[in-house]
């Protein structure tokens, strides 16, 4: 077995190397097709053979040429006779990377034996997941500390969009990650954010909406009357000719709360590919990257020594330099 498996909880382990060779992730598997299976579609009698393996998964190594059938690569749909020799040579899983520690370049604000605030940078993913099964904040995590591995979530305990930078914390063991859900619950955790919103804001104010999945697109987020509950206050901080500077104050913490709040009013995020599709005009702001998002304060009772804390982080460099670009006047 892969050395650095050693790091995945025996949990998460058991199930993901399911899927695998049983012996080694990198095994070749071979077996004879008995004659019993002879008149079968290969991909048929392969589901029959390896079990551990889905179908789905067995006709993708087909398609990729990782299965040899007396040493050539056959069509999925070809009949087997009985008597051939498979041998299946594929990669492990990707999800087999979804908990192995990654050395990764970690931002970090303040750490001590039970909190790690790090300022996390644009792109960084937080969770594996679908399309992202490595290079995330829980594979840096675990790099840095592999102790984090019997913490659930490697002490994850909220998240920020893969495009929105700022600050997060992390709990570093068991018990503080316990306290820190509580307090994320009892909404005693001070989150604060930076957003430029499209189009000019008179004043502040509070969104109280509850938030669900999109009814017919599944990958947005959207207010719903069946949605949990979702607040947002946000005042002005600087106003420019075509969008707004606010900050934002959490009280729930809702998958892409402030992003559907403030398009919720009219004034989406700049830069926003999922909920503000509409252009403002300016090529500046047109061309931001990403949603203009940076949660640049945030605040709580530390777990062990019931410490009220609070940092705070500058801008993120491209979400600045858009700042002053605006500054200097209109384009």
């Amino acid at each position: 077995m892969n050395e650095r498996t050693d790091y995945i909880p025996a949990a998460l382990a058991a199930d993901v190397l399911s899927d695998l060779p049983a012996d080694d992730a990198d095994a070749c598997e071979a077996l004879t097709i008995p004659v019993e299976l002879g008149g079968l579609r290969l991909d048929q009698a392969l589901a029959r053979l390896f079990p551990q393996h889905s179908r789905s998964r067995l006709q993708g190594w087909l398609k990729a040429g990782w299965i040899r059938v007396d040493g050539a690569s056959p069509d999925a749909r070809r009949k087997v006779c009985g008597g051939e020799c498979v041998e299946i040579d594929a990669p492990p899983p990707p999800e087999l990377a979804a908990e192995l520690p990654e050395d990764l370049p970690l931002a970090v604000v303040c750490e001590d034996e039970d909190l790690l605030v790090i300022d996390k940078p644009v792109g960084l993913v937080v969770h594996p997941g679908s399309g992202n099964w490595s290079g995330t904040l829980l594979n840096a995590l675990l790099f840095r500390n592999p102790g984090l591995a019997g913490v659930p979530r490697a002490g994850i305990v909220h998240r920020l969009d893969k495009d929105t930078s700022g600050l997060m914390v992390v709990a570093k063991t068991l018990a503080a990650q316990t306290e820190l859900v509580r307090q994320l619950q009892a909404r005693t955790v001070g989150r604060h954010y930076r957003a430029l919103v499209q189009g000019e804001l008179s004043a502040g104010g509070t969104v109280d909406a509850p938030i669900g999945r999109h009814p017919t697109q599944r990958t947005r987020m959207a207010v719903v009357g069946g949605g949990r509950p979702a607040l947002t206050h946000y005042r002005v901080i600087e106003r420019f000719p075509r969008a707004t500077l606010v900050e934002c104050r959490l009280e729930t913490g809702r998958t892409h709360q402030i992003r559907v709040h403030m398009a919720h009013i009219g004034h989406p995020l700049v830069g926003d590919p999922l909920y503000g599709a509409r252009r403002c005009g300016d090529v500046r702001l047109d061309g931001f990257p990403r949603q203009a998002l940076h949660a640049f304060r945030l605040g709580l009772v530390h777990p062990r020594s019931g410490e009220a804390m609070r940092w705070e982080v500058p801008m993120a460099a491209d979400f600045a330099a858009l700042l002053d670009e605006l500054r200097g006047g209109p384009r």
